[in-house]
């Protein structure tokens, strides 16, 4: 399934990471094959998906960190990196 629904708890994959990049000065996530640059909302979002919080939960978290996130933008981000595999979503 390539969608993640408000219960579902999302995890990186085992073989994927999030690292800071010092040369870029950005977060990245690393793949063997491939590193996705990341902005500020994307690396808190991935941060925050842990297996243990819910997408509901992570939409309510980053609502509380800034005044600008809209209801979909968790949804949106997991939707890009599910189909990658980059990420994992333990079903409701």
């Amino acid at each position: 399934m390539d969608i993640a629904d408000d219960v579902d708890r999302p995890r990186l994959a085992p073989h994927v990471r999030l690292k800071y990049d010092a040369a870029r000065e950005q977060h990245v996530l690393l793949s063997p094959e491939t590193v996705w640059v990341l902005n500020g909302t994307g690396a808190a979002i991935v941060e925050l998906c842990d297996g243990h919080r819910t997408v509901a939960e992570i939409q309510r978290e980053l609502s509380n960190r800034y005044e600008q996130v809209a209801d979909d933008d968790v949804h949106r981000f997991l939707a890009d990196l599910i189909p990658k595999r980059c990420m994992e979503v333990h079903h409701g």
